[in-house]
């Protein structure tokens, strides 16, 4: 966990935007989640990068990466540091390669926003982090 932690923090902003903007151009705050690629807390750390950036951050998945985008949004609105904005479900085309034809998957895209707490919640998480590495210095 502490390497994925660790290449969530080596990650550049612009890789990361890079990386997640979707066929409906370039949203610098939007992150794409799937249940395949990352562990669930590589996207919870994304997104605590994303929301040092910017006021709002859009989780964004499809079919059954629906349910990692839910978790993380709970995990960060559980922890103080999100509240909800604004929810949209749809459906969308998406090209079957082994039927020819396009088939419709369920879309999710959840808006959330920093809490007022948010800064503060994250300089002690940090100042926790930097008292526990001394620690490991010194034993």
């Amino acid at each position: 966990m502490e390497e994925v932690t660790e290449a969530v923090n080596n990650l550049t902003i612009a890789e990361g935007a890079a990386a997640t903007a979707g066929a409906e151009g370039h949203k610098k705050n939007r992150i794409q989640v799937s249940n395949t690629k990352k562990p669930l807390f590589f996207y919870v750390n994304l997104a605590k990068r994303y929301m040092q950036l910017h006021e709002e951050v859009e989780l964004s998945a499809l079919g059954m990466a629906i349910a990692t985008v839910v978790t993380v949004a709970e995990i960060l609105k559980n922890n103080g540091l999100a509240v909800e904005k604004k929810i949209m479900t749809s459906t969308v085309d998406v090209k079957d390669d082994t039927r020819n034809r396009p088939i419709q998957k369920a879309k999710i895209e959840i808006l959330i926003g920093k809490t007022e707490k948010f800064d503060e919640l994250m300089a002690a998480a940090a100042e926790e982090r930097e008292a526990a590495g001394a620690e490991e210095e010194q034993s």
